[in-house]
This record gives C-alpha cells, structure tokens and sequence, in this order.
C-alpha cells in the first residue's frame, strides 16, 4: 500500500463525460510508465454528475516531486494536460495528500 495518496477531486462539464473518460483512461498508461501506482479514477454513476476522482499512490512526498517533474517533460503525458486544455472538460481540479492509516 503506498504510504502518499494524492487524492485528486475533478469538477467537470456534466456534458463531457466521455472526453473525462479518455483523459482518464490514458493516465492508465502514463502514471505506472512514470512511477506513479496508479489505485484508479472513478466517475459518477448517481447523483452529483459533474465530480470525478483519481486516486496515485507514491512511498513518498519526494517521489511525488520527481514523478510530478517526469509529467512536465513527457510527451504524451503532456498530450493530454493539452487534451484537457482544449477540450474544456475539467473545470477545476483540487489536490489532497492523504496517509494511510493502519492499527
């Protein structure tokens, strides 16, 4: 189990589901290539239709900072932060640090 969660909450355009989905699904190829363990990204089924979530997994605060210094200089991961941009889908995006708690 990672000891960092970054838990990452999304507002979205309710009417851009799928684009959220294809972002989504990409980070499934870059997060792991960059040294992220990625637990997953979830969209709503019921209810609030303009939050999602994704959850990355690092040892460390440090791990985080190298990882987040590979996403500036990756190519694809860099695609589609543009994907993003120019697709308008994400309207804000909040970041939170979370340790695990075990007995």
């Amino acid at each position: 189990m990672p000891a960092i969660t970054c838990f990452i909450r999304y507002e979205l355009d309710p009417f851009q589901r799928e684009a959220f989905r294809t972002y989504a699904e990409h980070w499934h190829r870059i997060i792991p290539r960059l040294g992220g363990r990625l637990l997953g990204y979830w969209l709503p089924w019921e209810g609030s239709n303009d939050e999602a979530w994704g959850l990355v997994g690092f040892d460390s605060l440090a791990d985080y900072e190298a990882y987040r210094a590979r996403l500036r200089t990756d190519p694809e991961a860099q695609a589609n932060f543009e994907f993003a941009r120019t697709q308008r889908f994400i309207r804000r995006e909040q970041r939170t640090f979370c340790e695990d708690v075990r007995p």
